[in-house]
């Protein structure tokens, strides 16, 4: 074990939590676990991955990762797969469904080794998930690993991928609404963030002040801030358009703050659409961010009176974790993963419009003691919920629960309840 790598964790979550996760790893040291993904940089799939594989291979385990090569069309075509996942109408040509599968068989004989002599391989999302059908020789496990809101997909698109899909050992979801009939066993899992990364650590107040002077904000005004990719699902736009319409009654100042990802061939089209929105509102600041940007993320959800994260779909939302972590109430639409982060006026506010959005600022940008509290209670719930560690106790009860032969359908993670959004 690498109690290097492990103790600052131990700081976080107490001794007797990393000493029952070395514990669990036990019986799994030396499994040779392999991750594909679509990228290396931006997006929380391999936010999390960064971390995920170095942690394990503390625990003792020979966890790598490798990402998928592919042209536009190809990258075109796992973008429409995302979106109609999320439930958009969005017919796939043939021709893109071809370039799918033949950069999924060139990667497979890229990858072959590899990928026939891991005990485990988690394949996540879509891009990479058409491989299995090039490794008919493999050995271990196969997990496919699906992060995005897949409730209500688009029929024609997910019955393509189910076709894939179907052949895997097990799936993971965020959620039990996003499961699919599979016929295999199904796990839940949220995501997590890392409590030590530069995205997350703790920060002094030189750092987190910096940014007002870096950024041309007034400190004197309440920020607001939005992370995300300029994707449509994040709602940039109504994000512009619920605080245009707080700030009518209260004095704010926006920020999204954001980047785009390698496998996104969308991002400078919305990009252009939140520019366009923004214009002339001395009071939006869009910051088009490095992937690496994690310190100034930090230093923003630290300097934030209040966060923000109205997407219409998702997966899970880390930055919803993040802002919490950091004790900060969240604003958040009422969609997907965001619903097991925010519970409505405990750690935030569930909403559905700019106008409700709007409403829901106002109140807390008025109501301090109500503010501070919420961001207390928001940070304890992440502490007990959504911090690495149990990510990987995660895995690794999947792992032991798949050599084992187990094959019930299993809820890991401790659930909250869902109330009601405006």
């Amino acid at each position: 074990m690498k109690t290097d790598f492990l103790e600052p964790y131990a700081r976080v979550v107490g001794l007797a939590e990393m000493a029952a996760l070395e514990q669990l790893a036990h019986p799994l040291a030396g499994a040779r676990v392999l991750h594909v993904n679509s990228t290396k940089e931006g997006g929380g799939v391999a936010e999390i991955l960064h971390k995920l594989v170095p942690f394990q291979r503390a625990l003792g385990l020979d966890a790598s990762w490798e990402v998928v090569e592919g042209d536009p069309v190809f990258y075109q075509c796992t973008k429409g797969f995302h979106n109609a996942i999320q439930g958009n109408v969005v017919p796939v040509l043939e021709a893109h469904l071809q370039a799918y599968l033949e950069t999924n068989e060139r990667n497979a004989v890229r990858l072959r080794d590899a990928l026939r002599e891991a005990d485990f391989v988690f394949i996540h999302d879509p891009q990479p998930a058409a491989m299995l059908c090039h490794v008919p020789d493999r050995q271990g496990k196969w997990i496919w690993r699906c992060h995005v809101d897949a409730s209500r997909p688009y029929r024609p698109v997910w019955r393509f991928l189910q076709d894939i899909v179907k052949d895997y050992d097990a799936s993971v979801f965020s959620l039990p609404e996003f499961a699919q009939s599979l016929p295999h066993p199904q796990f839940l899992v949220p995501p997590s963030i890392d409590p030590t990364s530069d995205k997350n650590r703790e920060l002094s107040s030189a750092e987190v002040s910096g940014v007002f002077e870096r950024f041309c904000l007034d400190p004197e005004i309440p920020l607001v801030l939005q992370v995300s990719r300029f994707d449509r699902f994040k709602d940039p736009v109504g994000v512009i358009e619920a605080c245009q319409i707080a700030r009518k009654l209260t004095p704010l100042q926006l920020v999204l703050a954001g980047g785009g990802a390698d496998d996104d061939p969308e991002g400078e089209a919305v990009l252009r659409e939140v520019h366009a929105a923004g214009t002339g509102d001395p009071g939006v600041h869009v910051l088009l961010l490095p992937s690496d940007a994690h310190t100034t993320i930090n230093a923003l959800q630290r300097a934030s009176t209040v966060v923000l994260q109205k997407s219409l779909r998702e997966g899970f939302g880390l930055t919803v974790t993040e802002a919490m972590w950091k004790g900060k109430p969240v604003v958040g639409g009422d969609a997907g993963g965001i619903r097991l982060q925010v519970v409505n006026h405990h750690t935030g506010f569930l909403v559905r419009t700019p106008e409700g959005a709007a409403l829901r600022l106002r109140y807390l940008l008025h109501n301090t003691e109500e503010r501070e509290r919420m961001g207390r209670t928001a940070q304890d719930f992440v502490r007990a919920s959504f911090l690495l560690p149990r990510l990987v106790t995660d895995h690794l009860s999947i792992m032991l629960r798949l050599r084992r032969g187990d094959g019930d359908r299993i809820e890991l993670p401790a659930r909250n309840g869902r109330h009601g959004a405006q």
